[in-house]
This record gives structure tokens, sequence and C-alpha cells, in this order.
């Protein structure tokens, strides 16, 4: 199952995920953004909002399971370029 992440030291609160996917996104206390809905992941304003965040702070990861989130904090043989720390990438799973 498929969730949205925003990180949080790397959202500089710029507002374009808000302004662009209302549905989703949102701004905390912080006034940094934070998903305020995990329906409809396929949606193209979705899309939009997570290509146009210019601190590539958003991402949408993959569980292993409802509850149990795959892990790899600060790990260096991350194939991704925007990973939040629980990437899920094929060549972290082995």
């Amino acid at each position: 199952m498929k969730k949205i992440n925003v990180n949080d030291e790397a959202c500089i609160g710029c507002g374009a995920c808000v302004s662009l996917d209302e549905e989703h996104f949102a701004f905390n206390d912080e006034g940094l953004s934070h998903p305020i809905s995990q329906d409809n992941l396929n949606s193209e304003n979705l899309k939009n909002a997570i290509e146009s965040c210019p601190t590539s702070a958003i991402s949408l990861t993959e569980n292993s399971s409802d509850n149990d989130e795959t892990s790899i904090e600060d790990d260096e043989d991350c194939c991704c370029t925007s990973c939040d720390g629980h990437c899920g990438c094929e060549e972290n799973e082995a």
C-alpha cells in the first residue's frame, strides 16, 4: 500500500503542493506541508505537487504492510534521489 510522506527536514513551506493539490496537502502549525489524505493516490494533482516540490520533500512510498514501513535511514546504497528514509525500492529489499 502506497503512502504520501513529507520530509519535515526538507520541507521549506513554500506552499506549491498545497496550492496544486488541496485534496492531499495542508499546512501544519509550523507552516510546513503535511498530508491530509491518503486517498486517490493516482491523481494528476498529486503527481504535479510531488514533481513541483523545490526540495523533493514529498514522496510516495510503498509500505510492506499497513503497520510496517521499511526503513533504510541514512543508507548510502539507496538507489533513490529523493529517499526520505522509507524507500522500499527493489535494490534495498534483498
